[in-house]
């Protein structure tokens, strides 16, 4: 796939965030139907598109390649975990410590990166997609809650809740499937080649509605929120880069793991914060202006991986 190729597929995205953007501010969208899309979008059409992508032919190579991605996405995450710990190990307020880290660490690969991929590789990117999934729900589950929830209680909780995720059940069945070549009667494929045409379009449109109430003063973001939208919109992808590279990862697998770890920041970030009882905004902020900023930096990010 080649440089224009993504830009245009990005503009495409642009123009359905736009949309979304145009129906909010018309009052066509509520927030309450924007927040009812969201759930169907994360709890039901993204499980399809994760258990339509493992609907192939079982092979050796691509269970190595799936393997040897996890491995890349794993260290990724421990690499930048590190680093982002030690950017604001010294910015004294406690929440906008927590935004910081977080929102540099943890992209929006499942509800943007997904419908990218999707729609640049098809099912062939979301089945090495779903590898960054794994990776994100293990970690931002575990490490990421730690974050803003100091108690030691419940790690129980924690791990029913990630084994719970729709999302992570798919992939278990979608692996189940591919491995053992069960048959998909071809009324189901069917039914999960019309919800996948839907997942792409409405999760667009969904985040352009989300971006519809910003103000221009948003956009001013305090030095160490533009840190961390540094961090996660270009340094840890071109970090990325270069984990998979040094891994001997190339094609499909290299390109569809560093476009989701090029997404913006991801929207849990916010619930973290409100659930920590801390101060919504700056992470509201610096979440949208991420996601603005994508639109750019994607693009920026794919043409390193020919330099690095």
């Amino acid at each position: 796939m080649s440089l224009s190729q993504l830009a245009s597929q990005i503009a495409v995205i642009f123009l359905l965030m736009l949309l979304g953007a145009l129906a909010r501010q018309l009052g066509f969208l509520s927030p309450t139907t924007i927040n009812d899309l969201t759930n169907l979008v994360l709890y039901f059409l993204s499980p399809l598109v994760i258990i339509k992508a493992f609907l192939a032919p079982f092979s050796v190579t691509r269970l190595k390649i799936f393997c040897l991605t996890l491995v890349g996405v794993v260290i990724t995450y421990l690499v930048t975990i590190l680093l982002a710990k030690l950017a604001f190990a010294k910015v004294k307020d406690a929440n906008l410590r927590r935004i910081a880290t977080y929102g540099s660490i943890y992209s929006s690969n499942g509800f943007m990166g997904i419908p990218l991929v999707q729609a640049l590789f098809g099912s062939t990117g979301v089945f090495y997609g779903v590898v960054s999934m794994v990776g994100f729900n293990a970690f931002t589950w575990t490490h990421g809650v730690a974050m803003f929830k100091k108690q030691s209680a419940a790690p129980l909780t924690r791990l029913k809740r990630v084994l719970a995720n729709p999302n992570l059940i798919a992939i278990a069945l979608g692996i189940v499937i591919f491995t053992v070549q069960i048959p998909v009667p071809s009324m189901l494929t069917s039914f999960l080649d019309y919800a996948s045409a839907a997942f792409t379009p409405l999760s667009m449109i969904i985040i352009g509605s989300n971006l519809a109430g910003m103000r221009r003063a948003d956009l001013k973001v305090p030095p160490v929120l533009g840190a961390t939208i540094l961090l996660r919109n270009l340094v840890f992808p071109a970090l990325t880069i270069v984990i998979l590279k040094c891994l001997g990862l190339t094609g499909v697998p290299l390109m569809t793991t560093v476009i989701l770890a090029a997404c913006p920041v991801a929207g849990l970030v916010v619930l973290f914060t409100l659930q920590a009882k801390g101060d919504a905004r700056p992470a509201t902020v610096v979440m949208s202006v991420s996601t603005l900023l994508s639109l750019v930096t994607i693009p920026l990010v794919f043409s390193l991986l020919d330099l690095l």
